[in-house]
């Protein structure tokens, strides 16, 4: 049988699901809207990053390799290890401590708007708690 309890160092909500989503306009280009979905799990975070589309685009797992402190990536979908997608995905785990997927949109040659859509993703993953306090 199944062991359904949280452990103790889990987010202060319990075991449930914690969607958020919410989209805005780009602080670079007032014609691009970047829409975002973070979906909280026991010990992992699933977001998605769309560029002006409900487009799905490159799918990216991350997670923190013990003890060196690093991190390792892999594209799941589309995409390779050089590609947006990817380097959003190992800082968001240096910054959360968490295994971290990710779907990614944003189109290729946009560093403005790749900083712009990482920048936004985080402030909201600080505003919800789950970034690693800072020593």
């Amino acid at each position: 049988m199944a062991n359904n309890q949280c452990d103790d160092d889990d987010d202060a909500s319990g075991c449930g699901l914690q969607l958020t989503c919410f989209s805005q306009p780009s602080d670079h280009d007032d014609n691009v809207t970047l829409h975002f979905h973070i979906l909280r799990l026991h010990k992992q975070i699933y977001a998605w990053i769309g560029c002006n589309s409900a487009k799905f685009g490159h799918l990216y797992a991350a997670a923190p390799i013990p003890p060196s402190n690093t991190v390792g990536v892999t594209s799941l979908i589309g995409g390779s290890s050089d590609n947006t997608g990817s380097a959003i995905a190992r800082r968001l785990v240096l910054k959360t401590g968490l295994n971290i997927v990710l779907a990614c949109n944003i189109p290729k040659n946009t560093p403005i708007l790749e900083a712009n859509a990482e920048k936004m993703l985080v402030q909201k993953l600080i505003s919800l708690g789950y970034t690693k306090p800072k020593i």
